[in-house]
């Protein structure tokens, strides 16, 4: 019999499922998943996102480099992983989102030369730690393999939206834990699947570059949900995150007067926030961040050149292979 993972359908929930279906239908207008150049640079972004937030310090334009076979001078480790997510997710849409034996496929794949049993469930017991304190700690080894069985078969029974059903799908991954290493850019990658197994233009939507963007509320998130136990809290994160990505997307060019003068206060090198507000002359660094920063970092412009640790004293922002496009526009 299979357990239903718990979760409860709110208003917010189905409120932001509608949303999502009037942009879909917009982004689908635009013919975003036909633009080669476009999807190119958020195949980018979702790499470049995923990878961040564990931790990777390559760049979008170094991860283009590496997808175009040339060098680059970066830690083996950030190459290694940046060529199995390319990997990865040049394969993905050939998986069946229920198949497990194609879960672990991409595993051995996304995590291969990075462990010694890539593709295998973990063997031992596993907490996940955040500023030297433990936030959660993962089922016992031995139950991984039916907790794991349990929701695979649940997502291939389960009548609910694929926007809801992906969420939980990835909520619930995470909470399993079930690999030694490599689970949130396998959670991450599922849902991408899920959804893009629904809607194609999901294979064009850079989802895990907002996920970086709010790395912090994302692992908040997922604590929330932990503390609750229900993935609820964690669903409706999820579906504003998508909501968002959709929106800037590509599906237009135009960006506001603050961001586009955040863009052109970087030009071609790298600032800090301090310098950056010196250069616009704002003094206010919530509205900075709020009206300025954020916004160009969620649409794909603005990047940190230090991503593994966002909160760091000599943290810089540069601008993406997008946001260049958009300087020289």
């Amino acid at each position: 019999m299979i357990e239903k993972p718990p979760f409860t359908i709110t208003a917010d929930i189905l409120s932001l499922v509608e949303r999502i279906g009037e942009v879909i239908g917009r982004v689908e207008a635009a013919g975003v998943s036909r633009d080669v150049r476009l999807r190119r640079n958020n195949r980018i972004r979702t790499i470049r996102g995923s990878l961040a937030i564990e931790g990777n310090t390559l760049s979008e334009e170094e991860i283009s480099t590496i997808l175009d076979g040339k060098p680059v001078a970066a830690p083996l480790r950030d190459i290694q992983e940046a060529r199995n997510a390319i990997k990865a997710y040049d394969r993905y849409q050939q998986w069946n989102p229920v198949g497990e034996s194609d879960l672990l496929q991409a595993h051995r794949i996304l995590m291969a030369g990075l462990l010694d049993a890539p593709g295998q469930y973990r063997r031992t017991g596993v907490g996940v730690m955040g500023g030297g304190v433990i936030h959660h700690i993962g089922p016992p080894a031995e139950s991984v393999p039916s907790h794991m069985a349990n929701l695979l078969a649940w997502l291939g029974d389960t009548d609910e939206h694929p926007l809801i059903a992906s969420s939980v799908f990835h909520y619930e991954f995470e909470f399993i834990h079930p690999f030694e290493d490599g689970n949130g850019r396998m959670g991450r990658l599922w849902q991408t699947l899920i959804l893009t197994r629904w809607k194609s233009l999901f294979a064009s939507i850079p989802v895990e570059s907002l996920l970086h963007a709010r790395q912090d509320d994302y692992y908040g998130a997922i604590r929330k949900s932990s503390a609750e136990g229900a993935s609820t809290s964690f669903v409706v994160f999820m579906l504003e995150i998508i909501l968002e990505a959709l929106r800037v997307s590509g599906v237009s060019d135009q960006v506001s007067d603050q961001v586009a003068q955040l863009v052109a206060a970087l030009g071609t090198g790298a600032k800090s926030a301090v310098e950056l507000m010196g250069a616009m002359g704002l003094s206010h660094r919530p509205t900075f961040r709020k009206n300025y920063l954020r916004p160009a970092m969620s649409s794909g412009l603005v990047e940190m050149t230090h991503p593994e640790s966002p909160t760091a004293k000599n943290q810089k922002y540069r601008l993406t292979i997008r946001g260049k496009e958009v300087l020289e526009r």
